[in-house]
């Protein structure tokens, strides 16, 4: 009888899931599949640029093991490239890391060394936004070693509450900063890999170097009462992970 293969540790879910073009070759044949920990080697490898031991560390697993799921990704993501087929992200033998678990998934290592992380605080005027699903705005900060070296406004573009942990997630956020928040738009976000923060108040620029002394007052249990009914039933259905991008 074969062993049962280990699950390997996988701290992002995917933003999309579904990938076609508009016309290709394989459209009448079945899409390729991209397991989840296929997805995560190459978020690790050539997105964050890990080398393969750090991978195999993160994930749990062997360096031969990274090598395979390597190689098996590239060849798929090559014949979408190439031939045009439907890609969908799904399926494998993984496991979500626990968002308390010592884990590289918020550092992206650079040729000095650094660590990179991006924080986003809902934001208006200058002040941290109080209805995570109405916000219309996030304010993005990097960090590098522990200090702020960038920031932007982003618009929303219209979505709200579960979408938002999806655009969270695209934009490469590792921590949320944020007033009230459902509990549909938490799972969201828990599923997303992106550490909470709710309950804030207050300037978003202080906040979040309060955040960077380990000092930001927040409150873990803030549940947003506006809108609430409404917030649970949107994020229920439109969680990270199941809408596609074409």
């Amino acid at each position: 009888m074969a062993r049962p293969s280990k699950p390997r540790r996988v701290c992002r879910m995917p933003a999309c899931t579904r990938f076609y073009t508009e016309t290709g070759s394989c459209e009448n044949r079945l899409s390729l599949q991209l397991g989840i920990e296929e997805y995560e080697v190459i978020r690790l490898l050539d997105y964050l640029g890990f080398t393969q031991q750090e991978a195999a560390e993160q994930m749990g697993t062997g360096r031969t093991t990274i090598q395979s799921l390597y190689t098996q990704a590239r060849r798929k993501l090559a014949r979408f490239l190439v031939e045009g087929c439907a890609l969908t992200i799904d399926g494998g033998s993984y496991e979500l890391c626990s968002l308390r678990q010592n884990c590289l998934k918020q550092s992206i290592n650079t040729e000095k060394g650094e660590q990179i992380m991006k924080i986003a605080v809902t934001y208006e005027n200058g002040q941290i936004f109080q209805h995570f699903g109405h916000t219309q705005q996030f304010k993005v900060y990097t960090v590098e070693d522990g200090a702020v070296v960038s920031s932007e406004v982003i618009d929303t573009n219209g979505q709200g509450h579960g979408a938002l942990a999806g655009f969270l997630l695209g934009g490469g956020v590792d921590v949320l900063i944020c007033g009230g928040i459902g509990g549909g738009a938490r799972n969201a976000l828990a599923e997303a890999g992106i550490e909470l923060y709710p309950g804030a108040v207050g300037d978003a620029d202080a906040q979040v170097e309060s955040f960077l002394k380990g000092q930001l007052v927040y409150d873990p249990d803030t549940m947003c009462s506006h809108h609430s009914h409404e917030e649970d039933h949107s994020c229920g259905n439109h969680g990270c992970g199941e809408h596609g991008c074409h």
